[in-house]
This record gives C-alpha cells, structure tokens and sequence, in this order.
C-alpha cells in the first residue's frame, strides 16, 4: 500500500553535482521525517540526511556544507542536492519514510551513484 520511490543517481566526475528525488505514495497517514542512508562498497550502512516535517534538517559531518536535503510536503517529496563529490561518496542512496501515526518507516530501494573520473 505504501510505495517510496528514488530517482536521480548516475555517474558524475570528482567536483560535480547531483540531485536526488525521492516520491512517496500510498496509505501513508503523517509523515514526520524523510531522509537519506547510503551504503558503499564494502561499508555498513550509514545515514546521510534527513528532514522533518517543522523543517528540522540532520546531516551526517562527512556531508555537511556539501549536501542539501529539502521537502515538499504537499507532494511527499524529499531531494538532496549534492555539490562537491568525492569518490567516497559512492553508494548506493536509500530514501526513508517516517509515519509517526501508524510507527512505521518505509525504504525505497536505492539508487546508484558513483563519483568517479
């Protein structure tokens, strides 16, 4: 019934940019938070960023001044905006969904991106 949805991940040079979008659909009764975790090769899962419905943002240090997460609540949308790549950014980007009502959070089923020249 509940269906989150990413899109934007592909292949970008060191120092490039890149923009990730994440949908969600369905029977979802309150979101509170929407975000990002990413998994790279060979590492465990870590989050990336996050945004709260009262427009509260969390960044892991490894992104912050580099990585921009925003919503459009009306739409159950969440982006990143990544500037400045770096090959460790490579992963695999996983959007979540928080509905605090029902106390459950939902996974997207990833996209690719790989900084590399």
């Amino acid at each position: 019934q509940v269906q989150v949805v990413e899109s934007g991940g592909g292949l970008v040079q060191p120092g490039g940019s890149l923009r990730l979008s994440c949908v969600a659909s369905g029977s979802i009764v309150s979101i509170w938070a929407m975000g990002w975790y990413r998994r790279a090769p060979g590492k465990e899962r870590e989050m990336v960023a996050d945004a709260s419905s009262d427009g509260t943002t969390n960044y892991a240090n490894s992104v912050k001044g580099r990585f921009t997460v925003s919503r459009d609540n009306a739409a159950n949308t969440v982006y990143l905006q990544m500037s400045s790549l770096k090959p460790e950014d490579t992963a695999v980007y996983y959007c979540h969904v928080d509905d605090w009502f029902a106390g459950k959070t939902y996974w997207g089923k990833g996209t690719l991106v790989t900084v590399s020249s």
